[in-house]
Parts: structure tokens; C-alpha cells; sequence
């Protein structure tokens, strides 16, 4: 029984496996965070999944991902009717449509879990 103001949740030894391997490989980096238990980080990691979701609901309707290619990512903008490229200059991502480093584009492409994983290796944040 979880104390007062907390509830439990039960995935599968596999899930809970990988998980618990992560974040033991990542624990002093999540100190950093100020990640300091295994259900903190599992916390976390619900709450920043929770944030992608949001961006990526608000404008899925009006932007499509059409592929990643090496340091580029290009999409269809249905507001605009245009093509959006998005590319890695100088270690920060820029957009080809908007001429900008933080546009509605840039966004969305963190938003997309798949491409934020490359970003997030390659050091690449979100300005936030």
C-alpha cells in the first residue's frame, strides 16, 4: 500500500528491467536533475513524456513528419501549405521556412521521440 499521496502502478518485470538499468547507468547525471530515487526518476520520465505529448497534440494536426535524413528533418506544414526543413547548423537546430532557431517547427521536431533521441545524444536541447 503507497503512502498518503501517492498511488502505485504495475508494469511487467521486462519493463521495470530496462528502467531500473537506465537510470543505475545515468544516476549521477540524474543527481544533477535532482533525480535521487528510482521513483523519482520514473517520475520524471512520465512528466517529460507528458510535456512531448502536449506539443506534439497541439500542432500534430498542422504539421506531418516526411522523413529524417542524416542531420535533417523535413515536414509538411498544413497551415502554410509549404515544406519545412529543419537542419543541425552549428550544433543548434535551424528552420529553412521560418529562417529561425525557435519557431513552431523547431518545436514540433523535438516533440517527435524518435528524432529527439538523436538530438538528445548528439547534446542538442530545446531552447527553452
Amino acid at each position: 500500500m503507497p503512502k498518503d499521496g501517492f498511488k502505485s502502478i504495475t508494469v511487467s518485470e521486462t519493463v521495470y528491467d530496462k528502467f531500473f538499468d537506465v537510470y543505475q547507468k545515468n544516476k549521477e547525471d540524474l543527481l544533477m536533475k535532482g533525480v535521487n530515487s528510482f521513483s523519482g526518476y520514473i517520475t520524471y520520465m512520465l512528466e517529460e513524456m507528458m510535456q512531448k505529448d502536449k506539443t506534439f497534440a497541439r500542432y500534430a494536426p498542422k504539421l506531418e513528419k516526411i522523413s529524417v535524413d542524416g542531420d535533417r528533418v523535413i515536414l509538411k506544414d498544413n497551415i502554410k501549405n509549404r515544406i519545412a526543413e529543419v537542419t543541425i547548423q552549428r550544433g543548434e537546430l535551424f528552420c529553412q521556412l521560418c529562417e529561425e532557431k525557435d519557431c513552431v517547427h523547431i518545436g514540433f521536431v523535438f516533440s517527435l521521440p524518435d528524432v529527439y533521441e538523436i538530438l538528445n545524444a548528439k547534446g542538442i536541447r530545446h531552447p527553452k
